[in-house]
Parts: structure tokens; sequence; C-alpha cells
């Protein structure tokens, strides 16, 4: 009976935790709202089912208790019972993937009109490339990385003499508009992730992976390393700061560019 009642107590503190705990979301910033919804309901559903079988376990220790004279009945096999609970398996963990196979398959959609903004990591800083005025990057190869190309841009590429190139900068990017990062390692394992943007993706050395968002409101966020990368992997930390188009267009003439650094 003790542990019945510790088992009802488990479940009571965990659903009072989690309406009470401080521990949600950060601000959404971006068109991602999806993420939040697909997380909130498979809480629902594996917090529900969670319940419901630790309150059925307490349930059995209270009803089938030992008593004088009660003998357990054996029943090695219950077909009835096998098939609900097969179906209702099933059921749940379609109902928690379904949705995030639609947010997935929008994750992956890029909109046409979005901007390239390759993201560069390595141990433990962050860099960034955005077009020029061309509105197009310049080709970029990891073999090409030297004392001068900390970024390893093609220098022969005629569209890489614009980019504009930051080493450990802030990022700014424009309100409302879309954005496709390129993301390229030149070491280990790293992860681009801006919690309110609630979008990230692993960097893969040899590798360019993307994803994209739209930030939906101005102001300045905290750039995250989400793969464990070393020793200094708590201190790969930047900031991305989401302005106005007019504001992102004064920026990025202050801006210093690729050609610049090569000469």
């Amino acid at each position: 009976m003790i542990f019945a009642v510790i088992m009802v107590l488990i479940v009571v503190g965990s659903v009072v935790f989690h309406f009470l705990s401080p521990w949600w979301f950060t601000p959404l910033a971006s068109n991602w709202g999806y993420i939040d919804d697909t997380t909130v309901l498979t809480f629902a559903i594996t917090g529900a089912v969670f319940s419901a079988v630790v309150l059925f376990v307490a349930y059995c220790l209270w009803k089938f208790r030992h008593q004088e004279g009660r003998k357990a009945a054996y029943e090695p096999e219950n077909k009835r019972l096998e098939s609900i609970l097969t179906a209702l398996t099933a059921g749940g963990v379609i109902a928690m993937l379904t949705p995030g196979l639609f947010v997935w398959a929008q994750f992956i959609e890029v909109p046409e009109e979005a901007t390239n903004v390759e993201v560069v990591g390595q141990q433990w800083l962050w860099s960034y490339r955005l077009p020029g005025a061309d509105g197009q990057l310049g080709g970029a190869d990891n073999r090409l990385i030297g004392v001068d190309n900390t970024l390893g841009v093609n220098p022969d590429d005629p569209a890489s003499g614009d980019d504009v190139i930051i080493e450990g900068g802030e990022l700014l990017l424009p309100v409302d508009k879309p954005v496709r990062f390129l993301l390229r390692s030149i070491d280990v394992l790293h992860d681009f992730y801006v919690p309110e943007f609630r979008a990230k993706m692993d960097m893969i050395p040899g590798s360019v992976t993307y994803f994209w968002i739209t930030p939906t409101k101005t102001g300045t966020y905290e750039i995250l390393c989400a793969e464990l990368c070393g020793t200094g992997h708590s201190y790969m930390r930047g900031m991305v700061t989401v302005v106005t188009q007019e504001e992102y267009d004064e920026w990025l003439t202050t801006q210093v560019t690729f050609a610049d650094l090569a000469s």
C-alpha cells in the first residue's frame, strides 16, 4: 500500500511540476511555432500514457494486495487484452509521429526568396559569410583554408569578391525575411542553435547542412553550440540581432568583404 501511495504521489507531483515549472520555452521569434505545437502534443500524449500506466499499477497494488485465503488466477494469455494494448500503442506512436512529418516537410522546403547565409563553426568560434551586392555567395572549400583565408572562400569564383565576411562578430538579420543557413564546420562536429528560432542543425566536417527560418521579432538572441565539441564547448556562443530591413542594409555597407581582406 505504501508503494501504491508513492506512485500516485509521483503522478500528481509530475503533473503539478509540469504546469508550474519555470522551464518552459523561450519566447518564439521565428515562423517555427509548429515546433512548439508538436512538442506540446508529444508531452500531452506521453504524459497521459505515463499517468495512466503508473496509476494502473498503483490500482493493481491496492486491488490485488495480499489477503488471507485469496489465490492468484493464472492467465498466461489474453488475446483480447493484447490486441487492445497493441492498438493503443500503435495509435499513440502514430499520433506523435504524424505532426512531426508534416513539420519536417516544411522544415526542408526552403522558400525560393530565402537569402543564403553561411555559418562556419570551429573550435570555439562562430563566423559568417553573407552575399554582397550580387546576392550570391561564392564557392568555398575547407581545403582552401589558410592564414589569409580562414573560411576557405574560393578566390577564383567571381561571386566571392563582394561576400561579406564576419569572423567572431555579431550577425544581423532582417525581420520577416526568410533566411537559409548553410552550415559548415572546419574541424569537429558543431550544432548551430538559437533557442528563440526553434530550429537547429548539426554541422558535419566535409558536408554542408542547412535549415531555414523567417525571423518574426526584432531583438538580440544568443547563438549556442548544441553539440559537444571540446573543452571550450560551453564558451562557443555568439549573438544574432534581428533588425528592420533599413537597419540591415545600412549595417551591411559597413562590413568587410572578401575582396577587402584579400587586398
